[in-house]
Parts: C-alpha cells; sequence; structure tokens
C-alpha cells in the first residue's frame, strides 16, 4: 500500500498593502495566473487528491480556490508558517491515499526535503518557490508511518516550468 502526498507552497502573494497583517495578504495577478495554471496541471496529471490540509492564511486560501480541485478542505490555523515537523503531524491524523498540503516556506520546501529520499532533479528543489509542487508516493498503509528519506519522487514543478510550454 502507498500514499500519496503533494506538498505545494502558496502562489505568489502580494505587498501592495502595507496595512495588512502578513496572514491576510492576498495573491497577485502573477500568483492567481500560477494557482490557476496548477491546478490544470493537477487535475492533467491525475493528481487529484482525496483530502487538503492548508494553512489558514489569506494567499493559501485563494490558492486552494485556484486549484479548482473537488477535495474538503481542512484550513488549519497551526500550520500557518509550521516548520516540517508541524505538518508531518497534521498529516498522521489524516486517514485518506492522496493528501494535497499547501504551506508556506521554509517548512513546505524544508518538509518536501526531508520526507524524499533522493530530491528531483530540479534546480529549484531546495529553494522551493511559491508555487513550488512535489508530488511523491511513501510506502505506507497510514499517515502516522511517515518516516523521513522514505518517499518516492513521482513529479516536481514550479509555475515557470508550466510557463515555458
Amino acid at each position: 500500500m502507498t500514499k500519496r502526498l503533494i506538498l505545494m507552497r502558496h502562489a505568489k502573494s502580494g505587498w501592495d498593502d502595507p496595512t495588512l497583517s502578513d496572514i491576510d495578504r492576498p495573491l497577485n495577478a502573477r500568483g492567481r495566473a500560477a494557482a490557476t495554471a496548477l491546478g490544470g496541471w493537477l487535475k492533467n496529471s491525475a493528481y487529484v487528491p482525496d483530502a487538503v490540509l492548508c494553512s489558514a492564511a489569506t494567499r493559501t486560501r485563494e490558492t486552494l480556490t485556484l486549484l479548482n480541485v473537488q477535495a474538503p478542505p481542512t484550513f488549519m490555523e497551526g500550520l500557518y508558517l509550521a516548520p516540517a515537523a508541524r505538518m508531518m503531524e497534521a498529516l498522521k491524523d489524516c486517514a485518506e491515499d492522496m493528501i494535497l498540503l499547501i504551506g508556506h516556506n521554509p517548512g513546505i520546501g524544508q518538509l518536501a526535503q526531508d520526507i524524499v529520499s533522493d530530491a528531483p532533479d530540479h534546480r529549484r528543489f531546495y529553494d522551493y518557490p511559491t508555487g513550488a509542487t512535489l508530488v511523491c508516493d511513501l510506502p505506507i498503509t497510514t499517515w502516522a508511518d511517515a518516516v523521513s528519506r522514505s518517499a518516492q519522487v513521482v513529479d516536481f514543478i514550479v509555475p515557470r516550468d508550466l510557463e515555458a510550454g
């Protein structure tokens, strides 16, 4: 049995309104376009999650909305700027086979690096830019069994890859 994990950093957010707190910052136009493109890529690649764990921040919520995935979301305050360990803890309670987790750097990038047995051959994997998305399979029957360095990379993409064709 395997479980599939999709780790996505939120799309590019705006800094236009200095009165907004960080958690309330929305996506900018480039981020909205990227999130829409990523949603199409997920669908066309048959990476259709059964459930979504999403930070409660405005930019992660907007990213999820524009992905247009039909899986039920769980919005978690604890995923806002969460470290990798907290994200792993959130996964442990999941029952579904394919989970999309939408979060923030540095935690989401660190979790991606920590969970895979071998990093993908992509120049942007280690800096995990906005919209970066890792798809990986774990050889487990329950999420509680997930451990570091156990996942096999299935795919990795950044929005710029989609712009390039």
